[in-house]
């Protein structure tokens, strides 16, 4: 449902690296598959309750888990950075949610059906649902929420061109009063016609619900400014509502008891603010409940020795990267950037900021979605004289400073960045001289590195992004498969992997979709649009009198569902 992946410029806990990815010319692909642990997530301890801090046993309906700073735009599909979204996930339910193994579960909805030819979806809610004031949801909540994301003001995340709903562009354009593909059929019941199959439009339609009478009283097509005003108090139908916001320290929720699965058994909700300075000794203490941790050995140690501590040890859904301006010389010859990803010691990156947590990524997915393959792909391995060779093949020789050149001009690459990723600095401005490149860093804020990324095509690479939230093989692809500019900000285009992409989301069959990814995981390995960098490892912990956190994750879909039937010993 995301326009464009979420860039977070200061994670905190979640540092972020450069990781890998991309071929040349298919001859040093690899036909045997690398074992990457896209499985691991495992508990490797498991706490004593009885040794809990004073401080945390002292709460006994709370609990209190970290996330990094919100800016408090609590509305679905309105706000621009994850952040935002995971502090919203409490107070709103969707129609549907994935499990950890990515398969639709039960959310709203009870159930659902899907038409022979995978244009019609049909949901069923659940009987007598809520809105946390006690108003009722019904279909013609659903029916508003999917209207007023197809607005023609609308200017967020949700992007459902992929799938066209009947009528979307009759009523966008004034020529219908309603979308005619959105039909409530009584209270419980809505039905959605789409004009292109697409295996995620489930999960498209299934998303968080509005309530129409709060947040549609004031609606007008093509003005959704009002909207602005309640940002800041939200109401939606899942199992805690905002009860207060401190910007930069907390979000404080309070148990829904008009909830559709129950009042939670823990009735006061907090997400505290922290840094990764401050993690480890606010989560010793009692102070918090629940937190991930930077992936290294010290960190885990310490965690292990508190007696408290439940340990997880996970790969995240997601790969960092960095970004190529593929509409800019030289890096619109791909022997340049194939040359980038050879000439850049990855592992070394991965080994400094993740102390070793960590792997070298190689294909535009995560080890944690079941399309992933790297099989036949090219691992790029570092090898600087091979990056040498190709920046040879590509015209650019060294010159007597040592600096490569072509046509009178220096071989200089500017890389923008923050200060959360200075680890890649020293290795490539070192990795990338021995190969003859002036490699300029620019450490910047996140919002002037955005601007510079999205506006006027000032860059030549970026780096401390991350494609996260990963599930569907075409989340991590679809910005380098899209004529959108605003999209795809690489500015990348490969025919063939426009119609692998295309194929990809013609059929709901997991075996056929696989195949084709294969193949075009392979095409974006031998002309790689990005350098990919790096699947990473995470470390949480919780406190162990509390009970069920141990498949809680921040973020997940599902995220609300596991918040509502926590328990305290």
């Amino acid at each position: 449902m995301r326009k464009h992946l979420v860039a977070v410029v200061a994670a905190a806990a979640l540092l972020l690296v450069a990781g890998c990815g991309g071929t040349s010319g298919g001859s040093n692909a690899e036909s045997t598959e690398t074992t990457v642990d896209g499985s691991l997530n495992k508990v490797v301890v498991k706490g004593d309750p009885s040794k809990s801090p004073a401080k945390a046993n002292g709460r006994k309906d709370t609990f209190i888990a970290t996330i990094n700073s919100p800016s408090g735009v609590f509305l679905p599909g309105f706000n621009d950075n994850g952040w935002d979204g995971n502090a919203q996930q409490p107070i709103f339910a969707s129609l549907v949610v994935t499990d950890d193994s990515g398969q639709y579960i039960p959310d709203l909805a009870e159930k659902w059906d899907i038409s022979s030819d995978q244009l019609t979806y049909t949901f069923h809610l659940r009987d007598n649902l809520k809105f946390s004031d006690g108003s009722p949801l019904t279909a013609d909540d659903v029916a508003f929420s999917l209207t007023l994301f197809n607005d023609p003001a609308y200017s967020g995340g949700s992007d459902f061109s992929d799938i066209g709903i009947k009528g979307v562009d009759a009523y966008k354009s004034g020529k219908a009063d309603s979308i005619s593909g959105i039909r409530v059929i009584d209270e419980r019941t809505i039905t959605i016609e789409t004009t292109k199959a697409n295996p995620l439009t489930l999960g498209i339609l299934g998303g968080q619900v509005l309530s129409k009478a709060y947040y549609g009283k004031d609606y007008q097509r093509g003005h959704l400014d009002y909207l602005k005003d309640l940002y800041g108090k939200p109401l939606g139908a899942g199992p805690y509502k905002l009860s207060k916001y401190v910007d930069g320290q907390e979000v404080r929720y309070v148990a829904n008891k008009y909830y559709y699965g129950g009042e939670p058994k823990i009735r006061n909700l907090i997400f505290k603010v922290t840094s990764k300075d401050t993690a480890l000794s606010n989560f010793q203490n009692g102070e918090t409940d629940f937190d991930g941790f930077s992936p290294d050995k010290d960190n885990l140690d310490a965690l292990k020795q508190l007696g408290f501590a439940s340990v997880r040890e996970s790969t995240v859904p997601d790969m960092s990267e960095i970004w190529i301006n593929n509409l800019k010389a030289p890096f619109n010859d791909k022997r340049v950037r194939q040359a980038l990803i050879y000439g850049l010691n990855r592992q070394q990156i991965i080994n400094v900021a993740y102390k070793g947590f960590g792997q070298v990524a190689n294909v535009y997915a995560a080890p944690t979605q079941w399309s992933y393959t790297d099989k036949g792909v090219n691992k790029y391995k570092f090898d600087p004289d091979k990056a040498g060779k190709l920046l040879d093949e590509a015209g650019w020789k060294t010159g007597s400073d040592g600096i490569r050149e072509k046509d009178g001009r220096k071989l200089t690459v500017r890389y923008l960045t923050s200060k959360d990723t200075d680890e890649t600095i020293p290795i490539a401005t070192e990795n990338y001289k021995a190969i003859g490149i002036d490699f300029q860093p620019e450490v910047l804020d996140g919002d002037t590195i955005i601007e510079r990324w999205t506006q006027g095509g000032d860059w030549d690479l970026v780096g401390g992004f991350r494609t996260n939230g990963l599930s569907d093989p075409n989340d991590a692809i679809s910005e380098f498969v899209s004529h959108d500019k605003s999209i795809n900000l690489t500015g990348y285009h490969n025919e063939e992997a426009d119609k692998l992409a295309k194929e990809g989301l013609s059929t709901q069959d997991k075996t056929k979709r696989k195949a084709i990814y294969a193949e075009l995981y392979k095409v974006l390995n031998n002309d790689p649009p990005t350098i990919p960098l790096s699947y990473r490892q995470s470390i949480t912990a919780w406190n162990t009198r509390v009970k069920g956190v141990e498949n809680y994750s921040t973020g997940n879909s599902d995220a609300a569902l596991v918040l509502a039937k926590l328990s305290i010993e």
